[in-house]
C-alpha cells in the first residue's frame, strides 16, 4: 500500500528571509520530492497550510486505512528529507501505519506533533 506524505510548502521558521522569495516549506518539499523519487510506496504531495505555524516545517504521513502522523519542527535540510521518506515507506510496510520505535529513523525522532486514527 502506498503512503502519501504531505508537505505544507507555506511553512516559514522563525529565521525566514522574505527577501528570498522561497519558503522553508518550498525547499522541504523539493528535497522529500527528490529522496522519494527512487522509494515505490510513497507518494509526495504539496498543500498550502498544514495550520502547524509553532511548529514549521510540517508534514502529514497517511495512508488509506492506517493510523496518520503529523510531523514538524523541521528544518529544509536533505537529512530532514530522506528521514521523513524512509519513515513514510516504513508507514506504507505496516498494516496499522504504527512503525516501532526502534525502527524510526534518527532524522524524524522529536519531531512528532500528532497521530490520528483511521477513519472508520
Amino acid at each position: 500500500m502506498t503512503s502519501v506524505i504531505t508537505v505544507c510548502e507555506t511553512c516559514k521558521t522563525e529565521d525566514w528571509d522574505a527577501t528570498s522569495g522561497v519558503t522553508h516549506g518550498e525547499t522541504l518539499a523539493q528535497l522529500v520530492e527528490a529522496a522519494a523519487g527512487g522509494h515505490s510506496g510513497v507518494t509526495v504531495r504539496r498543500h498550502a497550510c498544514l495550520m502547524g505555524c509553532k511548529h514549521a516545517c510540517n508534514v502529514a504521513i497517511q495512508s488509506e486505512g492506517k493510523l496518520a502522523y503529523t510531523l514538524g519542527r523541521f528544518e529544509p535540510t536533505q537529512e530532514a528529507a530522506e528521514g521523513i521518506v524512509a519513515y513514510a515507506a516504513l508507514h506504507a510496510l505496516s498494516p496499522s501505519g504504527q512503525v516501532p520505535y526502534k525502527q524510526w529513523p534518527l532524522a524524524i525522532k522529536g519531531h512528532f506533533i500528532t497521530r490520528h486514527p483511521p477513519l472508520p
